[in-house]
């Protein structure tokens, strides 16, 4: 396979996962900015990361998994490559998520809001975003909620359900449901007798629930 036909099959492969008519930017800025991207399984902790090279003869490292609908693949890179960008302007001169980080965001985010990529109600959500970019769009509940709409697989999140259900968190147990605490919920795994605070945006999986009237 030569050059040519691999660059047409990356391009190819990235349409899957992008919005229509990004997935070229995308791949022009793989190429810009010399990085290894690699379309990551599923991860319950994150979106995607950024790597940085030790070695000046080793590319940086992007991944995004694969499992995100195109809108937050495309906002999950987008977050990754203005990691990049940063570091390859200060290095480790300044804070992940500082005022660098955040204008390089919303810099690239600028680009693709004023081609129209994104539907009315996510580009209300990154209006917001572009004035104070948050760590990432899981802690952005505003723009988290909004991006899950997009799924094609219905979830269902902690804060949805009654108070004293009991739910599931996958590997990590059974819980019951307890009172709010500002974004985060007190919950008691059931096992442990243990409590913890878990964010009301939570994936979670209902073993049993009451609505009350």
């Amino acid at each position: 396979m030569n050059q040519e036909e691999i660059r047409k099959r990356n391009r190819e492969l990235l349409s899957h996962y992008f919005p229509a008519g990004t997935s070229e930017i995308a791949y022009d800025w793989i190429q810009k900015y010399r990085f290894r991207f690699r379309i990551s399984r599923s991860r319950q902790t994150r979106f995607g990361d950024f790597q940085a090279s030790l070695r000046a003869d080793f590319p940086h490292k992007i991944s995004v998994n694969h499992d995100l609908n195109p809108y937050a693949f495309l906002i999950t890179f987008l977050h990754e490559v203005a990691h990049l960008i940063t570091h390859n302007k200060y290095r480790d001169k300044v804070q992940p998520h500082g005022p660098e980080w955040k204008q390089e965001f919303s810099d690239l985010l600028l680009v693709f809001m004023n081609k129209q990529v994104f539907p009315e109600d996510i580009e209300q959500a990154l209006n917001n975003t572009i004035l104070n970019p948050k760590a990432s769009s899981c802690t952005d509940h505003q723009l988290f909620r909004v991006l899950k709409k997009y799924d094609q697989k219905p979830v269902v999140h902690l804060e949805e359900l009654p108070t004293d259900s009991i739910f599931s968190l996958g590997k990590n147990g059974i819980y019951k449901k307890g009172i709010k605490r500002r974004t985060r919920y007190l919950c008691q795994h059931m096992e442990s007798k243990k409590t913890y605070l878990i964010s009301g945006i939570a994936e979670v999986q209902i073993i049993t629930s009451s609505i009350p009237f």
